[in-house]
């Protein structure tokens, strides 16, 4: 290949307009450039979030909460049906087989074996995560999930005792006795008699 077939390729190139030209360039001395401004000026350049000098919508939204994305674990997830067209019956699986393989390609902190296709073959397999399915799976096939912890068992609910037979129920209240009413005096009762 020379420089020739590169150029016969027609690779689709939008051509560079020259500015700074003058009238020779045919568009006249300001050259597409417009009047005088920023814009007219060499090495003009903005920041893909600027908007014109007001304030921008970055920094116009809140910013609260936690973000977990740069403290989650990054896994590199590779199909069991992937380890059964890529390796052979005895092999052992790691990262540095699936790197050389291509499975695994960019730095992460482990691999995780997910259970898509299936897996009849025989493998040893170091992984820093599995699915479920997945290990059960290579489990099936006579393979061997090294550093697989099953999931615990749901826990159950605690159920509330039946209450005690012995018991009391609280006694009850004796009832208040009624009230006396005051006796109405009739008039003239109650004054002193006249000696």
């Amino acid at each position: 290949m020379n420089l020739t077939q590169v150029r016969k390729a027609k690779i689709p190139r939008k051509k560079k307009f020259p500015k700074g030209r003058g009238h020779s360039s045919g568009i006249g001395k300001t050259c597409g450039r417009g009047r005088k401004g920023q814009y007219a000026r060499q090495g003009t350049s903005f920041r893909p979030y600027f908007e014109g000098g007001q304030m921008p919508m970055i920094r116009r939204l809140p910013k609260r909460g936690f973000n977990n994305a740069v403290f989650k674990t990054d896994y590199e997830v590779v199909n069991v049906g992937d380890l059964e067209k890529h390796f052979a019956a005895g092999e052992t699986v790691d990262a540095a087989s699936l790197r050389a393989k291509g499975l695994v390609r960019r730095n992460c902190d482990g691999v995780k074996i997910l259970g898509g296709g299936t897996l009849t073959k025989k493998l040893t397999v170091k992984a820093e995560a599995y699915a479920k399915v997945a290990a059960e799976k290579i489990q099936k096939a006579g393979g061997t999930p090294e550093g697989y912890k099953p999931p615990p068992p749901p826990k159950e609910k605690p159920t509330a005792p039946p209450p005690a037979a012995s018991a009391k129920a609280p006694a009850a209240k004796p009832p208040k006795p009624p009230e006396k009413k005051p006796e109405e005096k009739k008039p003239g009762e109650g004054k002193p008699e006249a000696k």
